[in-house]
C-alpha cells in the first residue's frame, strides 16, 4: 500500500467521520461536532477570536489534515512492519485512534477526560464516528 493511498483513505474516511458528526450534532444525536471541538481547539491554543464560520473552517480543515495524517501513519506502519493491510489489523487500528480521542484529543481540546464535559455519553458517540472512519478506510484500502 503505498503511503499516499492511506493520507487518501485518511482524508476521505474523516470527511465521512466528520460529515456523521456533523449530522449527528444538528440532529441532537451527537453533544458535539468534530469541526466545532477543533476549531475551537485552534482558536485557544493560538488565542485568537475566530467566528462561528471561522471556527468551523478551521476546524474542518484541522480534522481533514489529522485523519490524513492518521492514514499515512497506518500506511508507513504497515510498510515498516512489513504487513499487508487486513481487517483486523485496521479494526486494532481504529480502536487505538478511538483510545488516542477519548484520552489524549478530547482532554487537550479541553473536553475533559473521554470527553466527559460534552456529556456521559460522548465516547458512545465516538465509538459510532469511528466505526464510520474504519468502514470508510477499509472500503478504500481493503
Amino acid at each position: 500500500m503505498p503511503d499516499t493511498m492511506g493520507v487518501i483513505a485518511g482524508i476521505i474516511a474523516g470527511f465521512a467521520m466528520g460529515l456523521c458528526s456533523e449530522i449527528g450534532f444538528r440532529l441532537k444525536l451527537f453533544r458535539s461536532s468534530l469541526a466545532w471541538i477543533d476549531g475551537s481547539f485552534v482558536a485557544r491554543i493560538t488565542g485568537r477570536a475566530m467566528s462561528r464560520a471561522q471556527t468551523y473552517i478551521v476546524g474542518a480543515i484541522m480534522h481533514l489534515v489529522t485523519s490524513g495524517v492518521f492514514g499515512g501513519v497506518f500506511g508507513v506502519a504497515m510498510a515498516l512492519l512489513g504487513l499487508r493491510p487486513g481487517l483486523l489489523i485496521l479494526c486494532f487500528y481504529v480502536f487505538l485512534l478511538w483510545l488516542a480521542m477519548l484520552f489524549s484529543a478530547l482532554p487537550m481540546a479541553g473536553q475533559g477526560l473521554a470527553g466527559r464535559k460534552l456529556g456521559p455519553h460522548t465516547w458512545l458517540e465516538q465509538v459510532v464516528l469511528h466505526i464510520v472512519f474504519g468502514v470508510v478506510f477499509a472500503w478504500i484500502l481493503l
